[in-house]
């Protein structure tokens, strides 16, 4: 597993399972979102200090693996 990929995790008990950011409560899914909406990674990080840029990173590699088919392993 790449390091980025190593900044996401799922867990059951935390936001429904969705993949989130390094244990928190960041879905993966909310950083696409702020990114489709336009901001720059620069710009979440700026707003939201508890992220690092290698979030917005991890983000989009995990969304790049999952589209792909590639199979993602999780160790918790």
């Amino acid at each position: 597993m790449s390091l980025a990929i190593q900044r996401i995790s799922i867990d059951p008990t935390i936001c429904h399972g969705k993949p989130i950011i390094r244990g928190m409560r960041w879905p993966v899914e909310v950083i696409l979102d702020l990114l489709s909406a336009g901001m720059s990674p620069k710009e979440i990080v700026n707003d939201h200090p508890e992220l690092e840029l290698e979030d917005i990173t991890a983000s989009l590699n995990y969304a790049k693996k999952s589209v792909s088919g590639e199979v993602l392993q999780f160790t918790n």
